[in-house]
């Protein structure tokens, strides 16, 4: 058995089932051990931001880390973007990086690099493996450090002699899989804190982030709202909330500065359970930086690595809420689809009426999905997941992961134009999967949010040069002809009768599909 096997077995015996590959020639003993190892499924990006991105949808729905396979320092540095969003995101990632020879890196061959300085800033862990005796135990660890509460990057480096060389023959044996560890039990002293401040009767927000975001966890927190009349939201960027009927609603925090500080300025006090104070994307000439109002007294309850269950549960107890009706449930309610020409919210009316039972919804459709958040409040129950870094072109990549970690349920994605072109090779794995997703294109032609935030900022009326930095035409681009020449059926809607035909025609597929809504 050589390196590159003892790594594939090591992470299968780690509970790695999946492995999100862009490989080269560094990597080609690897992906000879995959190949001839069962139990490990490698599916193909064309880039490594699909990579990447699909690695953290993966993780999103199933909590469990799946690997990349990634091609030296550049194959990882063009895979960074979407392992920043997945380190904001809080998900767990072993990437295995591909590097030349040991004795190779001496001769700096154009394609050497510092692959550890490359991962540092977008991992939690970062490790090169000195040789092929070392590479169960380095596997290992890096499997334990993706899945260490609550889930965080490790880059594992392979150089290629330590993939081809055998292991000894005493060091082939199984070692058991590694412990995890788990979630930090609940802080008893912040829970007291915060039960106090839910008694004084002051106007107060539970603020909701992580895992307590997901069904149960916000059940306890509308017993809370319900026994001390607090409010609940969640923050802006959410890695998965679960949404719609017969769960309590959480609204997000809104992206725009002032509709947050709007929202935020009755309260006196902020408790935070799994998420951080709450602070602009950017920064804007006088305005503040934090959104909470001035004066405001923010508790963290529980850090994003505490057991949120348990906390929320031990706050309801302390509160005598344990057995209270939860606030806040949403009951079902799709809106009538609507006629007429394409607006943001009738888009929102289409999606909330055709949203599936149990959908997974990825949203980057950036200003377009700001009508969404109150229609889709009360469609069928569905998980709802957000960029929790910013950098764009997460949407695609992330339905992937999401797709396969769970196969039985219907993938909506809510894409910009603008966006979607950063990782459209996405569709191209879509098709070749087989994948049920179903892509909803907002084709405005245009960086529709840089052209509010040109003025959000101060920097006045955007003239010629700035307009043509800030649009998308001359030329239109064709969704529906890229769609189709990678494998995956289309539409295209241009009024809101087209938009709820298309669409259900994609919900109702079993693979990828395609709808360009041209606004």
């Amino acid at each position: 058995m050589n390196g590159a096997e003892s790594l594939v077995r090591t992470l299968l015996d780690e509970g790695v089932e999946v492995c999100f590959t862009n490989p080269g020639t560094s990597e080609m003993h690897f992906v000879a051990a995959l190949d001839r190892i069962e139990g490990m499924r490698c599916v193909l990006g064309l880039f490594e931001g699909v990579v990447t991105g699909a690695a953290d949808g993966y993780w999103r729905i199933s909590q469990k880390p799946a690997s990349t396979l990634l091609h030296l320092g550049p194959g990882l540095a063009n895979g960074l973007a979407n392992l920043h969003n997945a380190k904001k995101a809080r998900s767990g990632i072993v990437n295995v990086i591909g590097e030349h020879g040991t004795a190779h890196i001496a001769l700096n061959a154009p394609l050497t690099s510092d692959i550890e300085g490359v991962a540092r800033p977008m991992s939690h862990w970062v490790h090169t493996i000195g040789s092929s005796m070392g590479v169960q135990a380095s596997t290992r660890a890096a499997v334990q450090a993706a899945a260490t509460p609550p889930g965080r990057i490790a880059s594992l480096v392979l150089p290629a002699d330590c993939a081809w060389n055998e292991v000894p023959a005493a060091q082939q044996a199984s070692t058991g899989r590694a412990p995890r560890l788990a979630r930090r039990a609940p802080d008893l002293a912040s829970i007291e804190a915060a039960a106090a401040v839910l008694r004084s009767g002051e106007p107060t927000l539970l603020l909701l982030g992580g895992v307590a975001c997901q069904e149960g966890a916000l059940a306890m927190a509308g017993r809370i709202a319900a026994a001390t009349g607090c409010e609940l939201m969640s923050e802006f960027s959410m890695a998965r909330i679960q949404r719609g009927a017969g769960r309590v609603n959480a609204p997000r925090i809104p992206y725009v500065p002032d509709a947050a500080m709007g929202v935020l300025k009755p309260f006196r006090n902020i408790l935070m359970v799994g998420c951080t104070e709450p602070v602009s994307f950017f920064a804007y000439p006088d305005k503040p930086g934090r959104q909470s109002p001035p004066g405001s007294r923010l508790l963290q309850v529980a850090q994003p690595d505490h057991d949120l269950d348990g906390t929320l549960a031990a706050l309801a107890e302390a509160l005598g809420a344990r057995g209270t009706a939860p606030k806040g449930v949403s009951a079902l309610q799709r809106p009538a689809l609507p006629d007429g020409p394409l607006t943001l919210e009738g888009i929102g009316q289409v999606i909330a009426a055709l949203i599936p039972e149990q959908a997974i919804v990825v949203d980057e459709s950036v200003t377009g999905g700001r009508a969404l958040g109150g229609v889709t409040a009360t469609a069928a129950p569905h998980d709802f997941l957000t960029s929790c870094g910013g950098a764009i072109g997460f949407g695609l990549p992330t339905a992937i992961g999401a797709a396969i970690a769970a196969p039985d349920r219907k993938v909506l994605v809510l894409e910009g134009d603008g966006s979607a072109m950063y990782t459209i090779q996405s569709l191209w794995t879509m098709a070749r999967e087989g994948l049920d997703i179903t892509v909803l294109i907002f084709a405005n032609r245009a960086y529709r949010i840089l052209q509010g935030e040109f003025a959000g900022v101060g920097a006045g009326t955007p003239g010629p040069r700035a307009n043509h930095m800030l649009n998308l035409d001359n030329p239109t681009m064709d969704f529906v002809g890229m769609a189709r020449s990678m494998g995956v059926e289309s539409g295209r809607a241009t009024d809101l009768g087209s938009l709820a035909r298309e669409l259900s025609r994609g919900l109702a597929s079993k693979g990828p599909y395609l709808v360009e809504a041209v606004l």
